[in-house]
C-alpha cells in the first residue's frame, strides 16, 4: 500500500470510499482476502445435499459489488479522457466456489459477473465502437443434470425461483477435495466493432491480437 501511495495511487477500503473517488490510479483492497460472496447454501455431497433454496444478498455492504466496481472503472477512464482503452474484469470467485463444490455460491458469483457485464452493454449503447468480449479461461467440472439422475460424485438439488429442482454434480474430487479444470471448449461472445471475428474455433491467444487491432494496438 506504500507502495501504490507513493506512485500516485488512492487506496479505498470500502464500497464508500470508492463512490468518493473521482480520478485515477486507484487500487481498491476490500478484503483481507476473498472479497464476500453473494449467495451461500449447501455445499454438494455424497450422498446429496438438498433440496435447498440459495441464500441470496450475503455481500457485507461495504464491499462494493463487482458492477460498481465496473461502472467506477469506466468512469475513471472516461474521466481520464483516454481516446482508446482497454478494461479487464474477472468474476474470480466463479472458479474458486467450483473448486470448493458449491453450487449456491457459484451460481451467485456468476450472476454478478453477468450484472458487471450488464454494465458494460449499457455503456456500449452510447459508445457504439466499444468492442465487448465475454469469455472464461478454462472450463470446470460442475454439470447441471436430469433430476433424479446417478451421481457418482458429489451432488446437491438447488430449488429454482419457479419451485423446479436443478440438480448439480460434480465429478472430478471427493469431498474435502479441489474439484478439477476439464478441457472442454469454452464459448466465447462478443458485440461490437471485429465481434464477427469471434465466431468459429480460435486458439485462446488470438482473443490477444483481436482486442489488440480493436484498440488500435496493431
Amino acid at each position: 500500500m506504500d507502495q501504490a501511495k507513493a506512485l500516485g495511487y488512492t487506496v479505498v477500503t470500502d464500497a464508500a470510499g470508492l463512490d468518493a473517488v473521482k480520478k485515477g490510479p486507484v487500487l481498491g483492497l476490500f478484503n483481507k482476502g476473498n472479497m464476500s460472496l453473494e449467495w451461500k447454501g449447501l455445499p454438494a455431497d455424497k450422498p446429496v445435499t438438498g433440496p435447498q433454496v440459495c441464500q441470496e444478498n450475503q455481500r457485507p455492504a461495504n464491499e462494493p459489488s463487482l458492477a460498481a466496481m465496473t461502472q467506477k472503472a469506466i468512469d475513471l477512464l472516461l474521466a481520464k479522457n483516454s481516446k482508446h482503452f482497454y478494461l479487464q474484469v474477472e468474476g474470480a470467485s466463479i472458479d474458486k466456489q467450483d473448486h470448493a463444490a458449491a453450487p449456491c455460491e457459484q451460481i451467485g458469483e456468476t450472476i454478478a459477473f453477468d450484472n458487471a457485464i450488464q454494465v458494460a452493454l449499457a455503456f456500449a449503447k452510447t459508445h457504439p465502437k466499444t468492442l465487448i468480449v465475454v469469455t472464461a479461461d478454462h472450463s470446470h467440472s460442475s454439470q447441471i443434470v436430469e433430476p433424479g439422475s446417478e451421481i457418482q460424485g458429489l451432488g446437491s438439488i438447488l430449488t429454482t425461483k419457479e419451485g423446479a429442482p436443478m440438480e448439480i454434480s460434480y465429478g472430478t474430487a471427493p469431498k474435502g477435495g479441489s474439484q478439477s479444470h476439464t478441457g472442454a471448449q469454452l464459448r466465447a461472445a462478443a458485440q461490437g466493432p471485429q465481434s464477427a471475428n469471434v465466431v468459429g474455433l480460435h486458439d485462446q491467444t488470438e482473443l490477444y491480437h483481436l482486442l489488440a487491432r480493436a484498440t488500435g494496438v496493431e
